[in-house]
């Protein structure tokens, strides 16, 4: 904490500047960078995305696109956008592989391996604009992590965080690709950062790594068909000619983040920041078949993974299941498929058995 600092609206922008960033990093955050309030400068682009069905059934995308086009039309007066991020890798270095050994397990994304970010990153910003207030009283701030009318990741280049690789995804040479997103709109003139620079050369790693063909060219996905959106986004049925390349993914895909040179860079995540879950490494799909509606959330409280709800986890560990072949869930299955009130459930799980009755018994 910054003990004992006030400075006075007058003060020169570069100490405001300074400051935001020094008490940013002593929170926490692993990254600060500033940039204007002028448009997004790739808005038209992010439209065409929207206008071409790419977007899926993220109706919200469509109705916050007039606000993401317009930083001032989610702050009057904003002026400045402070970009933040937090490194959430679980271990250092290029990762050896984004699936498990067990074969009875199915795979989380790493970022959803932890709390939820949001609450301990929110508290982090709160205590950020409280500072701003401190220092240049009369400052308006409005603070976002993932749920607010942002074009993050644009906004996040110019500033200075990183670059949009390839995969469509942020990537930073500090922290390879494993960070979250955070912005605090400002009204107060800020010292602008430096934008970056693209640095993904001739490299397509993460196109081909895609399992589902979701990125369809350099910097173009198609959301339909990414595992992240099948398996978080999608509220109803997976369609069925992606079930088999979901693999034993039940929340989430790590694959074309995951093969980023990049990550040479990662650092382990700030463990006073983010708390890892060990009961997420690998998680038994028989035994998850077994959730109620009460044990889910029991289970998953403080997790991103409620955000799929019991019918959609249950859909998605079905997949899994099937594709494992694992006969040891038949029984569980056969209930769910006879006694299962989601119909949702009900269809994934007779999918899952034909899976696993597609392959003869030892």
């Amino acid at each position: 904490m910054i003990a004992g600092t006030k400075l006075n609206p007058d003060s020169q922008v570069a100490d405001l500047s300074a400051a935001i960033k020094q008490y940013s990093l002593e929170l926490g955050f692993s990254v600060c960078r500033i940039t204007s309030a002028d448009p997004p400068p790739h808005h038209a682009n992010y439209k065409d995305w929207l206008d071409n069905g790419h977007s899926g059934e993220m109706e919200y995308l469509k109705r916050q696109e007039p606000k993401r086009s317009s930083p001032d039309a989610v702050l009057k007066g904003a002026r400045s956008i402070i970009c933040l991020a937090v490194n959430y890798a679980v271990e250092t270095g290029r990762p050896a592989n984004t699936g498990n050994g067990n074969a009875t397990a199915g795979t989380v994304a790493r970022y959803a391996r932890y709390e939820d970010y949001h609450h301990r990153i929110w508290q982090m910003l709160d205590l950020i604009v409280q500072r701003i207030d401190e220092i240049a009283p009369g400052v308006g701030s409005k603070a976002y992590c993932d749920t607010g009318p942002i074009t993050e990741r644009d906004l996040a280049m110019r500033a200075g965080v990183g670059w949009i690789g390839k995969h469509t995804n942020l990537i930073s040479r500090e922290l390879g690709n494993w960070f979250f997103l955070a912005e605090i709109l400002t009204d107060a003139v800020l010292e602008i950062d430096v934008p970056e620079t693209t640095h993904c050369g001739t490299c397509t790693r993460c196109i081909p790594a895609c399992p589902t063909g979701a990125i369809t060219g350099p910097y173009l996905l198609d959301a339909r068909k990414c595992i992240s959106y099948l398996t978080i986004e999608l509220k109803g049925s997976i369609p069925v000619e992606f079930r088999p390349l979901i693999g034993r993914r039940i929340y989430g895909c790590d694959e074309c983040l995951a093969v980023c040179p990049w990550n040479k860079f990662a650092v382990e995540a700030n463990k006073r920041v983010l708390t890892q879950r060990d009961d997420l490494k690998e998680p038994d799909l028989v035994e998850l078949l077994h959730l109620t509606e009460e044990t889910f959330k029991t289970r998953f409280r403080g997790s991103p993974i409620l955000r799929t709800k019991r019918r959609g986890f249950l859909r998605n560990v079905c997949v899994a299941t099937g594709n494992a072949r694992l006969r040891e869930a038949l029984p569980q299955l056969n209930h769910l498929v006879q006694h299962e009130p989601e119909e949702l459930v009900k269809e994934h799980a007779q999918w899952a058995i034909d899976q696993v009755l597609s392959v003869p018994a030892d």
